[in-house]
């Protein structure tokens, strides 16, 4: 199979209930995104940049992820994401219930602290 060409092309490949799911975080990190983000592929992924790699997520079997394209976010917000499963790039979350808005919102904020922390040194 290609590879997908927009976030479109890879969520029309997507089943139900994850289809639905990425549906609203794709909405959600577009809300939570500053402006000037622009939806692209990343590693196969649907992904949001700003120069940088803002996150990124996907759907899989058994799991949707989110990608915060930065281990030291998950570290950061480790409180906040204590309920889902994660590791050093990804946090995992039913197929059929995205990641509140609140977690979505404080992930992009992590990571857009961290990429302007990596400008100034």
């Amino acid at each position: 199979m290609p590879p997908p060409i927009s976030i479109d092309d890879y969520l029309a490949k997507v089943p139900e209930p994850a289809h639905s799911t990425l549906q609203k975080l794709r909405a959600t990190i577009l809300a939570a995104a500053p402006k000037g983000a622009v939806e692209a592929i990343a590693y196969g992924m649907p992904a949001f940049t700003l120069k940088k790699h803002l996150a990124g997520f996907a759907a899989f079997k058994d799991h949707c992820s989110y990608f915060p394209m930065s281990g030291g976010v998950i570290e950061s917000l480790a409180h906040d994401l204590a309920k889902y499963q994660v590791s050093k790039g990804t946090v995992q979350f039913p197929l059929d219930k995205p990641l509140p808005a609140t977690i979505v919102k404080k992930l992009i904020q992590a990571r857009l602290a961290e990429i302007e922390l990596k400008k100034m040194h």
